[in-house]
């Protein structure tokens, strides 16, 4: 009982309090995207995902820099809510909403088809959206839900525009990974469903191992060509990637997630992408 008087002690709740004030503070400085120099002015950028989370302050930082920024995402009605307030804060008239499945290869296919019909350039591809704890589903194409939008989907598309942002070198590749690929193993009959536990991340992880792989080999084809290819895990960021998740799992992770996780002000800070 001693040890629960203590934790009870108005003290030690205090000091708690404090040392949580403190600790969100210092890991969720502000940033102001407009303070960097860096210009993207005639540039063209794809942020996949790009209606919330990552995906919409990439392109809403892309925006700013003065870039030509196609959002593509699933959801007309999502995406067309970040496509009005990404113009209305940036000013910039020149962003444009185009759909796709990632989940279905047809989806990818079509899109990819019509961006190099209409688009004479692409110098940046950002490969971001993505779903986590997702049950077991398989899609029309046979493939399973979560590994054909993490990576089979990302992987074709970036295959079918691959000419024309090598035509737009400089250019570059950018895969939304994560530091959990370390807990991924490498099975190719995951692709279909088959060998998986659908527990908590792990399908998640087993994805974004394949993300960092093939990254890596496309970057090892693509030297000498002026495009470059790389993975990068953000961090731990406060977004909509648990939704798939039940509540008693969401509430403590965004609970946790107040004090020591990244919001999307400063997710993106140290990077530039041109």
């Amino acid at each position: 009982m001693a040890l629960l008087d203590l934790f009870s002690h108005p003290v030690w709740i205090a000091s708690t309090l404090v040392l949580a004030v403190v600790v969100r503070l210092q890991r969720r400085a502000r940033w102001d995207p407009q303070a960097c120099a860096v210009r993207l002015t005639g540039k063209t950028a794809i942020v996949t995902g790009a209606n919330t989370g990552i995906g919409k302050f990439i392109a809403l930082d892309f925006a700013r820099r003065g870039a030509r920024v196609i959002l593509a995402c699933r959801s007309e009605s999502r995406g067309k809510a970040a496509l009005d307030e990404i113009k209305q804060m940036t000013g910039n008239p020149d962003v444009h909403l185009h759909l796709v499945d990632l989940s279905s290869m047809d989806s990818v296919r079509e899109f990819a088809k019509r961006i190099v019909k209409e688009e004479k350039v692409l110098h940046i591809l950002v490969n971001n959206a993505a779903v986590s704890g997702l049950p077991r589903q398989i899609t029309k194409d046979g493939f399973e839900a979560s590994f054909a939008t993490n990576h089979l989907g990302p992987f074709l598309l970036t295959s079918l525009l691959l000419d024309l942002i090598k035509q737009s070198a400089p250019a570059r590749i950018v895969n939304l990974s994560s530091v959990n690929h370390k807990r991924g193993q490498v099975d190719f009959d995951h692709f279909h469903g088959k060998n998986l536990v659908h527990h908590m991340d792990q399908v998640y992880n087993h994805t974004k191992l394949h993300n960092i792989i093939c990254t890596n080999e496309l970057a090892r084809r693509l030297q000498g060509t002026g495009v470059t290819a790389n993975s990068v895990h953000p961090g731990v960021v406060m977004t909509e990637v648990m939704r798939h998740y039940p509540f008693w799992i969401r509430y403590p992770f965004n609970l946790i997630g107040l004090f020591f996780f990244k919001d999307l002000c400063c997710s993106w800070k140290n990077t530039t992408w041109m």
